[in-house]
């Protein structure tokens, strides 16, 4: 006998709610990229194209030991940064936005093989690359267990590569730690989550690597309106049902 499994949005009391994200039916994203001709000769104009490997100065050994060293960028003082992978970066860098304590956030690629990556190189599925809202938190009004609660309840961590209707490499679940104390935090988490869910979680929990920021447009895309218009309130406390659109 089958025991069902609570929605994860129950399974958390905060001190704010966490707003289940509601994808249109239609997807947003493709896990594989193959342009036609007219619109890669507009990508490339914008700077957005696919790159061939006489494009890359950096060759490959090189590139991807810089793409997995470390994530070496400073928190502002008295900040610490937390990286989170939920699927399409969009809707969970809204609901972190809206989390009390947090004072920054950023949408970017980590944990892949190739240095500075551009949104079409992750889309092609070869670099392994995550897609991943970094945090910077203050830790004295926001614990970095709020941040791990907000990322459970923001998406399903059971699917293998896969939120919704995004399917790829880059969509997989994730926690990438800055330090042994998150670390810990994060594995104590995940188990205590487990207990509760009767399918796998498939989470990867991993030392946080060189962080990319992604291109300008995915900046907070949402709270700017996305390719519609529709601003989406990023106020701290903020509980409006998050909505995802390309």
């Amino acid at each position: 006998m089958s025991i069902a499994t609570p929605p994860l949005s129950s399974l958390f009391k905060l001190p704010f709610s966490i707003p289940k994200l509601k994808p249109f039916n239609t997807p947003h994203k493709f896990h594989t990229f193959k342009p036609s001709p007219l619109r890669m000769s507009w990508l490339n104009k914008l700077g957005f194209g696919v790159r061939s490997a006489a494009d890359s100065s950096v060759d490959s050994s090189s590139s991807s030991a810089i793409a997995q060293g470390p994530d070496d960028d400073i928190p502002a003082p008295g900040q610490q940064f937390a990286q989170f992978g939920l699927g399409c970066f969009w809707g969970p860098e809204l609901a972190y936005q809206r989390v009390p304590g947090v004072t920054k956030t950023e949408v970017g690629y980590t944990q892949g093989y190739l240095h500075n990556p551009t949104y079409e190189d992750i889309c092609s599925g070869t670099t392994n690359h995550s897609e991943v809202v970094r945090v910077q938190y203050d830790p004295k009004e926001c614990s970095y267990d709020t941040l791990l609660d907000v990322f459970w309840a923001s998406h399903d961590p059971t699917t293998p590569n896969r939120q919704g209707n995004d399917v790829g490499t880059q969509y997989r679940s994730g926690i990438y730690f800055y330090t042994p104390e998150q670390e810990k935090a994060a594995l104590e988490s995940r188990d205590s989550q487990q207990k509760l869910l009767n399918r796998k979680i498939v989470s990867e929990i991993l030392p946080a690597k060189k962080f990319y920021r992604a291109e300008e447009y995915h900046q907070q895309y949402l709270a700017k309106g996305g390719r519609f218009g529709f601003r989406q309130s990023s106020e701290k406390g903020c509980n409006d049902p998050i909505r995802c659109y390309g």
